[in-house]
């Protein structure tokens, strides 16, 4: 199996599928190439299972490229709608936030800075509504747990029973989706 290998001033070996089927294995920079090796051999299965869920996404989601002016159009959506969104999530979860930010990101679908800056991505537009709100929920959450233990997870079940659902429609097809984001 071909992947590109990243050695970095890190502790552990990861993988990451990309767009593209490309596979990025990080590893520690004094690890052997053959403990690499048997790493993404146990992790094969893994690795087919996931190829075969990109190539899934990206036949149900459009891969052409967005223009630029596609992204401002969705940029503009996203500053309409996602607001209102997190006003409504808010009040429901008992918290504040400072600000909401969209911008047409590479990686993140959402973030919450520590100061209570909420950021997300435009391409969340071509999302299904029940998607984006799963993502304003995680985010708001966010302002009362500022990880992903057990207890923000009840948090985001407790005003989003269905997160689960929406999350795994997310991870399935939100590669394709940031692929259609321009280089």
């Amino acid at each position: 199996m071909q992947y590109e290998l990243i050695r970095s001033k890190r502790k552990t070996v990861s993988l990451e599928i990309k767009t593209g089927g490309r596979i990025i294995v990080r590893a520690p920079e004094r690890m052997k190439k053959r403990d690499i090796e048997s790493f993404v051999s146990e992790k094969t299965p893994w690795i087919e299972k996931h190829l075969e869920r990109l190539e899934e996404a990206e036949k149900r989601v459009s891969s052409k490229p967005l223009t630029p002016d596609e992204i401002s159009l969705l940029a503009q959506r996203a500053k309409d709608y996602i607001p209102k969104r997190a006003e409504h999530y808010s009040r429901l979860l008992g918290v504040e936030y400072k600000s909401i930010t969209v911008r047409c990101q590479k990686t993140k679908w959402g973030s919450c800075s520590s100061k209570g800056n909420l950021n997300f991505n435009c391409l969340l537009m071509l999302a299904p509504k029940e998607v984006i709100d799963s993502v304003v929920v995680h985010e708001l959450c966010h302002l009362k747990f500022m990880n992903h233990s057990k207890s923000f997870y009840n948090e985001v079940l407790s005003v989003f029973p269905e997160y689960k659902k929406y999350n795994s429609w997310l991870k399935a097809n939100g590669p394709a989706i940031m692929a259609r984001r321009p280089n």
